[in-house]
C-alpha cells in the first residue's frame, strides 16, 4: 500500500537534513549551497515573493544578483511529508527580522542519484 511508504522515518530524516541545510544556506546567503540544492534543470520552477523564475539559469541569475544578504528567520508549522523513497514536500511558515509579515514556503524535493534537490518552490507573504 502507498500509505505504508509515506513518512518512513529514515526518508523523513534525509529530507529534513536537506531542508535545514537549505535554511542555513539561506540565512548565511551561501549561494553555492542554495544553487546546489535546486535541481539543475530548465524545468525547475521557483515562484518568489516578487519574481517567477523558470529554469535553473533564471534561479541562478536571481541568486547571483541579489544584493541583500541572508537574515535570520523564525520557522513555524514546518511539515515535511515524504512519499516513497524519492519524493517529498516541505512546507513552513516564517517570520523575518522586523518584517511584521508571515511568509509561507513550499518546496517539492526529489531524490536523485546525487542527492535530494528542490524541483519546485513557492514563497509568498501574508500582508
Amino acid at each position: 500500500m502507498m500509505r505504508d511508504n509515506i513518512d518512513r522515518p529514515a526518508i523523513v530524516n534525509e529530507v529534513s537534513a536537506a531542508f535545514y541545510r537549505y535554511e542555513q544556506a539561506l540565512i548565511n546567503n551561501d549561494v553555492a549551497v542554495l544553487d546546489e540544492l535546486f535541481w539543475s534543470d530548465p524545468r525547475t520552477v521557483r515562484y518568489g515573493i516578487s519574481e517567477n523564475l523558470y529554469g535553473i539559469d533564471e534561479i541562478r541569475a536571481f541568486r547571483n544578483t541579489r544584493s541583500s544578504p541572508g537574515s535570520e528567520r523564525l520557522l513555524q508549522n514546518t511539515t515535511i511529508t515524504t512519499y516513497g523513497d524519492d519524493m517529498a514536500v516541505a512546507s513552513t511558515e516564517f517570520t523575518g527580522e522586523g518584517s511584521g509579515k508571515i511568509g509561507r514556503q513550499m518546496q517539492t524535493w526529489v531524490k536523485f542519484p546525487y542527492g535530494w534537490r528542490i524541483v519546485a518552490a513557492h514563497i509568498s507573504l501574508i500582508g
